[in-house]
Parts: structure tokens; sequence; C-alpha cells
């Protein structure tokens, strides 16, 4: 049984997992809209893995006794200046799940709950996946430049990774 400091870290992650689908959402119809469709792609199906991400948690919650609660969303923005403005935000947002995520785990110590420190194993994982895939983009940002001819590659590279593929070098 989930003790009550972990459900509540379990829970407020549920919220952070569930902007970032609603926040990478936004992003993705942007780039959409850009004609970017490309980095759309992967920022729709991004998207997408941050609701996994949310739904695992709320399911171990629920499994484990305690009571997982859907959280309000924050409003995202719907313009942004640039295709670098959005992935430095995107690594932001990584960065700041990355430290809430070890949080949880400095917690599961605390409390001897082995089981979701297990649990949280995974998320670990992944967020290192995170942190390298949107450095490696922002990488290819720089060395490929954002002139006209540099977005439309840089679109076409992005839009060629497929996610949760950062371990393998993104592709």
């Amino acid at each position: 049984m989930l003790s009550k400091k972990i459900e509540k870290l379990l829970n407020e992650q549920i919220a952070k997992e569930a902007n970032a689908t609603f926040y990478y959402l936004s992003m993705a119809s942007w780039a959409h809209s850009q004609a970017l469709e490309g980095t759309a792609t992967f920022l729709y199906n991004h998207s997408n893995e941050e609701n996994v991400h949310m739904h695992k948690i709320f399911n171990y919650i629920n499994e484990t006794g305690g009571h997982a609660l859907v959280p309000e969303i924050k409003k995202v923005p719907h313009t942004y200046k640039s295709i670098e403005e959005v992935f430095n935000l995107v690594l932001e947002s990584e960065l700041a799940v990355t430290k809430a995520v070890n949080n949880i785990v400095a917690m599961c110590y605390d409390e001897k709950d082995f089981a979701t420190l297990n649990f949280m194993q995974w998320f670990i994982a992944e967020q290192h996946e995170e942190e390298v895939l949107f450095r490696r983009i922002l990488d290819k940002i720089k060395i490929i430049g954002t002139d006209f001819k540099g977005i439309y590659t840089l679109d076409k590279e992005i839009g060629a990774i497929r996610v949760g593929a950062a371990d393998q070098g993104g592709k």
C-alpha cells in the first residue's frame, strides 16, 4: 500500500505527464501550421507517449491501494517563435520531469517503498532517453541551422525520429 506522501507525489506526476501531453500537442499543432509535417508528426507521437506515461502512473496508484486523481490541465501556449524555441522548451520540460521523478525515487527510499521504487526505475530510464533525444535534436538545430534549407532539412530529420528510440541513436 502506498504511503500518503508517495501517493501525493505520484498524483503530482500524473499532472506533469498530462500537462506535457497537451503542451506537446500544442507544439505539434503549431508545427503543423508552419508546414513542418515531420516535426508535427514527431510531436503528436511524443504527446501520445506522455499520455501513456500518465496512464502507467494512474493505473499503478489505483492498483496499489491509492486513489489516482485526474489533474487540472494548465493552459499551454499556442504559438512559438521558432523550431529551436520549441525544442528548448521541450528539453526544459523534460528536465523538470526528471527532477520530479528523482524526487519520487528519493521518497521511495525514505519510505522504504521498494515496490514503487522498482516501478519508478522505468521512468528513470525513460527520462534519460528523453533528455538524450532532445539534446540531440537541439544539437542538430545548431549544426544544420535555421535558414529555409536548414528548417526543411531539420523537419525531415525530426520526422524520421521514432519516439522512444533515443537509446538507439534516435532512429
